[in-house]
């Protein structure tokens, strides 16, 4: 991104998509770019919008089966996203956003839905919902601290060759194998709630410096200590 230009934050389909307070993303990515003196908008993009292929960091959240099934027909048929990403832009989707974004997703009586192909995962319906605090320890390769969030959600997501695993669950279910998410290049799929990047800003930042690069670091005291905090309640002694 050039230094003269403005971040473009691009938020998908919010009247589709947006449960549990996602939206908090674009907001997180937007103040910790503008506290660093980076010129940073939210471009919100309903679903009868076309998908605009000039954005920096493209985020979707989670929703209920109905609405997910129609993003991602919507996803399919525009185009956008995928040119964006292969342009070069980074992303974060999140729980029906993630699923969305593999080859096939769980429909509402568990059918397999076809998803978009982005990343190289498939995901079905699992044998019980997954609703709680989740804690899971990042690939080392990100620089990203232990991430916490919670999860409701019934899916079990099967990663490809093409993904790695984003973290290894330390407790809570994840994709339900072990591993929770997956990122693949720029684009990181996830089933944490929080929103996401307010309970982990190092994520945040990993997709900032995707964008714009190195980042100078931010005073986050406060949040080590409510981070510190909620690992004590959730974490075995």
């Amino acid at each position: 991104m050039p230094s003269d230009s403005t971040l473009r934050i691009v938020w998908i389909y919010p009247d589709l998509l947006s449960t549990y307070g996602d939206q908090g993303n674009a907001l997180v990515l937007e103040q910790r770019a503008r506290r660093r003196g980076i010129n940073a908008e939210i471009v919100h993009v309903r679903s009868a919008d076309p998908v605009p292929e000039t954005g920096d960091i493209y985020l979707i959240g989670g929703g209920e089966d109905r609405p997910q099934i129609l993003a991602a027909e919507r996803l399919r048929r525009d185009g956008g996203l995928h040119r964006a990403i292969a342009r070069g832009a980074s992303m974060l989707a999140v729980c029906a956003g993630y699923q969305i974004m593999g080859s096939t997703f769980g429909g509402e009586e568990g059918q397999p839905v076809d998803g978009i192909g982005l990343l190289d995962i498939s995901s079905s319906r699992g044998p019980a919902r997954a609703v709680g605090e989740l804690v899971a320890e990042v690939d080392t390769a990100l620089n990203v601290p232990t991430l916490t969030g919670f999860e409701n959600h019934m899916g079990i997501t099967h990663l490809g060759p093409g993904v790695k695993p984003l973290s290894q669950v330390v407790t809570g279910v994840g994709n339900g194998n072990g591993f929770e998410g997956c990122y693949a290049g720029h684009v990181v799929g996830t089933y944490l709630h929080g929103p996401a990047l307010a309970r982990n800003p190092a994520l945040a930042d990993l997709l900032l410096s995707w964008s714009v690069g190195e980042l100078a670091p931010l005073d986050d005291r406060w949040y080590e200590a409510l981070r510190n905090e909620r690992l004590a309640a959730v974490l075995p002694g």
